[in-house]
């Protein structure tokens, strides 16, 4: 183990240094809210005593930086750009070096009407320079426009994707069940049907928060996002077929986390990960009127480890002048504890070395 910059250096100095750093980097003890209503506007998340806003001049905001942290040599590599365009998003998914084969899948959410999904006009170049790519998805297990197949089909095409390519709702045929190993709650995972018939997936995720995980990234993506509605109910009980809303809090993070693994199992390595930040709202794709963001864009980062993704990018929220409200939403549900039971199960590392493209 050695100690060097995370790939960027820090643009700015900042007031509460030391105890930032190691608030973002331990484990997370605080109490989860077991059983709480969850309410979409960020007034509504608990105030939290030990994260403390950080006051510096807006044209100061860092951008481009991570905290100076121990690094493994060994740990996973993280892409990063700070540019969030079309052209930066083919260049770091270039800098993976993959060479998908086969049926391509491109996991999104294809976000409520209103919402901060993905536009067609960032990825639609990335998405149409593979060979005869499939967008994928799975119905909600809530209201709204995703609840079923009919209407995801709508409104995948509302938001422009059937114009960069062929959409397949993979439930829209039931689940198919794939095993979990080493999980606490989940033995199996009921996932799409049709995702049987792709031989690689680029998963490629906004990065916000969400209102019961605290945040969504890669690995939400890779759980919930590829469960089936059945899967997604199965997923946020915790394992137990109870209510999908006042199920045990951990219980429904760590279950994430074990349903990830059991797709990232199967795919044996076939399977990489994208996350955009921007419009970092504290709500989800899936809230058809979430908050407006109150924090800068941050950039784009790519990596083979979910894990090292989503805390590549927890890292950064944490370490922006402006993450207060996102931080304290994240830490209101306990979402950390995603990232320390991914890591435990052996999903991927928390550790990792962030390296620019923008050399």
């Amino acid at each position: 183990m050695q100690y060097t910059k995370s790939g960027l250096a820090l643009l700015i100095t900042f007031a509460i240094t030391a105890l930032l750093l190691s608030g973002c980097s331990q484990t997370n003890s605080r109490e989860s809210d077991h059983g709480e209503t969850v309410e979409s506007d960020v007034q509504q998340t608990e105030t939290l005593d030990d994260t403390e806003a950080i006051v510096t001049d807006s044209s100061q905001e860092q951008i481009d930086s991570t905290p100076e942290k121990p690094v493994d040599s060994d740990a996973p590599v993280v892409y990063m750009t700070t540019e969030i365009s079309p052209e930066k998003l083919t260049e770091i998914y270039e800098a993976l070096g993959a060479s998908p084969e086969g049926k391509i899948a491109v996991k999104l959410s294809t976000g409520e009407p209103g919402s901060n999904y993905l536009r067609t006009d960032l990825i639609g170049g990335l998405v149409t320079s593979f060979d005869d790519p499939t967008i994928v998805e799975c119905n909600t297990a809530y209201g709204g426009s995703r609840s079923n197949t009919a209407m995801h089909y709508q409104l995948a095409e509302d938001h422009g994707y059937t114009d960069i390519a062929d959409v397949d709702i993979m439930d829209e045929n039931g689940s198919m069940t794939l095993p979990v190993t080493g999980g606490s709650n989940l033995t199996e995972n009921y996932v799409g049907a049709n995702f049987a018939n792709y031989d690689y997936f680029v998963i490629l995720s906004h990065f916000k928060g969400h209102a019961m995980a605290g945040f969504g990234g890669a690995i939400k993506n890779i759980s919930i996002g590829i469960a089936s509605a059945e899967g997604k109910a199965h997923i946020h009980s915790g394992g137990t077929g109870g209510s999908m809303w006042s199920g045990d809090q951990d219980a429904f993070l760590e279950s994430m986390a074990e349903a990830g693994k059991s797709v990232v199992d199967a795919l044996d390595g076939n399977i990489l990960y994208i996350n955009v930040m921007n419009r970092l709202s504290v709500d989800c794709d899936c809230d058809g009127n979430p908050a407006e963001p109150d924090m800068h864009d941050i950039g784009i980062l790519a990596s083979y480890d979910p894990v090292a993704l989503d805390q590549a990018c927890i890292d950064l929220v944490y370490s922006a002048a402006d993450g207060e409200s996102l931080i304290k939403r994240i830490e209101s549900r306990n979402g950390l504890h995603t990232l320390e039971h991914a890591e435990s199960i052996g999903l991927g590392s928390r550790a990792y070395r962030l390296e620019s493209i923008d050399d």
